[in-house]
């Protein structure tokens, strides 16, 4: 089979290569699922990188997330059929035309979910519904997320918002802000604006902000800080910008503040299985409704994998990008 391989850590657009690779066999309790569409995710280029929360061994095939058909059924599986569409999260190997997964975490999904959504259906999704449970907000509260044009934001706004919480969107740049308004993500304000921490208490009437969410580090991890209600929580659930918290302590002693990180595969493990079945088929509901709608902008062949993780970083990209073992380049 035709496979994404990396054979030492590095920058995505240097390590990555295309190889053949025996097809897996799934053992007891393993499916072997045959690839449709698998998405890039900030996740994969971290472990691609070597900075993510766990090293594979190397040479490895990258790719934790996709949306296939059932190809092979291992001892002791049941429940499942050869040729059912799934979709699958949290796996190792999934940038290739075969790989194997734990029967347990298969999610079998409708026709009626496209494969664009099915294939980023799990990972962020189901973070960013964990992340609202743990945020513990009420209807009516606020939240407040930066980089709020990205895949999490703008979940976290389709699920907060038919919660009943308000979210108030951080952005860097003017075309950020247009994107997300256009998709009704309102209010949304700019972080390059020199104002724009004044603007809060007018858009927000007043309310304060009862949780915010960090994706970037840095210095907005503070700026966030700084507009945070008494008695907020700071939760840092990525690092975009690639560097450590800049953080004051007068707001953490005075606001008396907390801060904490959110890490979605630790959560899904601690949560148990029952809850986390109650969590995906609230996500599989809204998705077979049509009214949880994950876009694709680009999709590349297995083959340019190096040049599709590249894609995925070019800023202004409103969707994710995807691998497919019968995609045409950049379509």
């Amino acid at each position: 089979m035709r496979a994404v391989i990396i054979e030492q850590f590095g920058e995505p657009e240097q390590v990555l290569t295309t190889a053949e690779r025996p097809v897996p066999e799934p053992g007891p309790g393993e499916v072997r699922i045959a690839t449709t569409l698998a998405p890039i995710h900030n996740h994969d280029l971290a472990i691609i990188r070597g900075v993510y929360g766990y090293r594979p061994d190397l040479p490895a095939v990258p790719g934790t997330e996709a949306v296939g058909r059932v190809d092979a059924l291992g001892p002791e599986v049941t429940g499942l059929e050869i040729g059912q569409r799934v979709t699958v999260s949290g796996v190792q190997g999934a940038w290739a035309e075969y790989f194997v997964a734990k029967a347990g975490g298969i999610v079998p999904v409708p026709d009626t979910v496209s494969d664009a959504t099915a294939s980023q259906l799990l990972a962020m999704p189901l973070s960013a519904l964990m992340l609202l449970e743990d945020l513990d907000v009420e209807p009516g509260q606020w939240i407040a997320i930066n980089a709020a044009n990205g895949a999490v934001g703008r979940l976290v706004n389709q699920l907060a918002r038919a919660r009943g919480v308000h979210v108030l969107n951080l952005v860097r740049s003017a075309a950020a802000a247009k994107s997300l308004r256009e998709l009704g993500f309102e209010p949304v304000l700019e972080t390059e604006s020199g104002d724009w921490q004044r603007q809060v208490t007018e858009v927000t009437g007043g309310e304060p902000i009862a949780r915010a969410v960090d994706q970037v580090g840095g210095p907005a991890a503070n700026d966030l800080l700084s507009v945070l209600g008494p008695r907020g929580e700071l939760i840092t659930f990525g690092a975009l910008s690639g560097q450590p918290l800049v953080l004051n302590p007068g707001p953490i002693i005075f606001k008396q503040a907390v801060v904490k990180g959110f890490w979605g595969s630790k959560r899904a493990e601690e949560i148990g299985g029952d809850e986390r079945r109650r969590l995906i088929t609230e996500l599989v509901t809204l998705a077979a409704r049509g009214e949880l709608d994950l876009a694709i902008e680009a999709t590349y062949p297995l083959a340019e994998a190096a040049e599709a993780a590249a894609a995925s970083e070019r800023p202004g990209r409103n969707a994710k990008i995807a691998l497919s073992a019968a995609a045409l380049p950049g379509q």
